[in-house]
């Protein structure tokens, strides 16, 4: 009884991070939303980039740690800036100029069935069981019961295709880390402050094309725009690579899951949103699609490289899939931390054997 409690109480601070997390991460979307009454889409991607590198770099730099060197590195976190920054930011800010966020939640949510798609066709998953495929193409099935092509027109059915094509630059973003950018050695802090640094360079590009136009000077937009840089894309990289060193991949990988449901709550809620009964439906069928997609068979088979465990994660943890790389542990992916009871008895286990291995010991 006491070891539950104890173990209930271990687990509760954990928990309480997750919820947190989901709630930055899937509040996103409503700060798109508010943003865009007073700036255009331009303008929201090149401060939500611009602000979380300033955040990232301030904090790379107090905790003694620099940015990548070398041109062939910098060339490769350009590229993945590009895809799982600055592309897909922009995507989200127009798409969500017709398209509701509690929608666009839902549509974002299909970013893991692309990155399985996309993996199977760059050679980097190597088969797929019947389980994973049918997942695929149920996912697939509720992004078509969420987009509703046969209901949409004009300028909302090109929002939903600008979401869903978000939601696909960031499996290609995963892809193209986990080939040029996992595993060399760079600090997790350092290559996603570099990276957001990048791209709002590529961001800045695209101020000629509707970047330039008057601010409305609003306190609320002004402030939705804050909050999207510094919070959810900044700050809420450090509480993501906390969760993924305490808790494991696999249970920080729970956010996916929960940010569909928190993104469709706040735009009811905050935004009177219309909830119906079809967007509900597909996304309970997304999701249980991508559960799918994640399940990898019998329990005996090796624990997930770093590389699968990015491929098959929610692209808001792309901290994730640095933090598996960079920070090893000694535990499989998504496994417990060994708790200090566990330790003791290894300990003390070790001790036993190294005394029965001693010259001289008796055997019993």
């Amino acid at each position: 009884m006491t070891t539950n409690v104890t173990a209930r109480r271990r687990n509760s601070p954990a928990w309480a991070r997750v919820a947190v997390l989901a709630l930055l991460w899937g509040s996103t979307f409503l700060w798109i939303e508010l943003a865009l009454r007073g700036l255009s889409p331009v303008q929201v991607t090149v401060a939500r980039c611009a602000l979380g590198a300033l955040v990232l770099t301030a904090a790379c730099y107090a905790t003694g740690r620099r940015l990548p060197r070398g041109r062939a590195v910098w060339g490769h976190i350009a590229v993945a800036a590009f895809f799982c920054n600055a592309l897909p930011f922009a995507l989200f800010s127009v798409g969500q100029e017709t398209v509701d966020s509690g929608l666009a939640g839902v549509l974002n949510a299909t970013t893991p069935l692309w990155s399985v798609a996309i993996g199977l066709t760059a050679g980097s998953e190597r088969g797929i069981r019947p389980a994973r495929l049918a997942g695929l193409l149920l996912g697939f099935a509720g992004t078509l019961l969420v987009f509703a092509p046969w209901r949409q027109a004009g300028s909302a059915g090109w929002g939903a295709l600008a979401i869903v094509a978000a939601a696909g630059s960031y499996a290609v973003a995963f892809v193209c880390m986990g080939r040029n950018l996992v595993g060399r050695g760079i600090p997790t802090l350092s290559l996603s402050a570099a990276q957001l640094l990048a791209a709002t360079a590529l961001s800045a590009l695209a101020l000629p094309a509707g970047g330039l136009s008057p601010i409305t000077i609003d306190p609320a937009p002004l402030a939705a725009v804050c909050v999207l840089g510094v919070f959810t894309t900044g700050i809420t990289f450090h509480l993501t690579y906390r969760i993924v060193a305490d808790e494991g991949a696999t249970n920080a990988a729970v956010v996916g899951y929960l940010l569909p449901v928190v993104s469709v709550t706040l735009g009811a809620v905050a935004l009177n949103e219309a909830l119906t009964l079809r967007v509900v439906a597909g996304m309970a069928v997304v999701l249980a699609g991508v559960a799918m997609t994640r399940h990898r068979g019998a329990a005996s088979r090796p624990a997930p490289t770093a590389a699968d465990a990015g491929r098959r994660s929610h692209p808001v943890l792309t901290a994730m899939y640095f933090a598996l790389k960079s920070k090893p542990s000694g535990r499989p992916a998504g496994g417990p931390l060994p708790s200090a009871a566990a330790a003791r008895r290894r300990k003390h286990d070790h001790g036993s054997t190294t005394a029965e291995a001693r010259p001289g010991s008796k055997a019993t």
